[in-house]
């Protein structure tokens, strides 16, 4: 694999220096750093740009899935992985929903957080295995974080239609198995967005598992983990 540039961004600087000796010798080149996203933008255009952000992303930063989202738009080829201390459902959400390509904790194994990086360069989205497995479940609540509890006033066909998201499922797929249209299917996806306030698949998938949607899901499609 050619060399991949990365850009570090986390308040604590000794974590910093840490991660560069970590990507010494390796595929992995750091070409800058700061201490926040902002920060960070406002120096992408003095030196090499990034393929590979790597970010911490604290509680309530929502200035931070803000400016992440203005970056995706402005460089939709520079792929971004959060990496913090704990699991959060909200900070998932709020981080895929912004164009994350993945969502790592700190305790990975450097073999491992090596990968992933490769995986999401490739395209992938990737997760920690503890997630996943509680992504299958249903049980995100054991990642405390706080459940809507109303189902929105969802229909029955966009409930069906939230089960066919978590099985991983393309509007092909989904208007196969239910006997209908894609074009109603896209109609019936973008009426449950709005209801629950999903910016996307990935967000609205969440959104099922945190209601109970998932329990009756048959199989669950899951991205990478680690």
């Amino acid at each position: 694999m050619d060399a991949i540039n990365v850009f570090l961004i986390d308040a604590n600087k000794l974590f910093r220096e840490g991660m560069k000796r970590l990507f010494e010798g390796t595929s992995f080149n750091v070409v800058g750093e700061a201490g926040s996203l902002r920060e960070g933008l406002s120096t992408l255009g003095t030196g090499k740009t990034p393929d590979l952000i790597l970010i911490d992303l604290p509680s309530g930063a929502d200035e931070e899935v803000d400016a992440m989202r203005s970056l995706r738009e402005d460089h939709p080829s520079i792929r971004i992985v959060i990496l913090t201390n704990d699991l959060d459902t909200r900070r998932l959400s709020a981080a895929l929903g912004a164009g994350a390509g993945g969502y790592l904790l700190k305790d990975i194994a450097c073999e491992a957080l090596m990968q992933s990086l490769k995986l999401v360069m490739m395209g992938e989205k990737v997760f920690p295995t503890h997630l996943a497995e509680l992504l299958v479940s249903g049980r995100t609540e054991d990642m405390g974080a706080e459940l809507p509890t109303r189902r929105k006033g969802l229909s029955q066909r966009e409930v069906q239609i939230l089960r066919c998201l978590l099985n991983g499922n393309s509007n092909k797929m989904i208007a196969n198995h239910l006997n209908i249209t894609e074009a109603t299917v896209k109609v019936h996806l973008k009426s449950l967005l709005r209801k629950i306030n999903a910016s996307n698949r990935t967000q609205a998938a969440i959104w099922a598992l945190n209601n109970g949607i998932g329990d009756q899901a048959a199989e669950t499609g899951v991205a990478a983990t680690v």
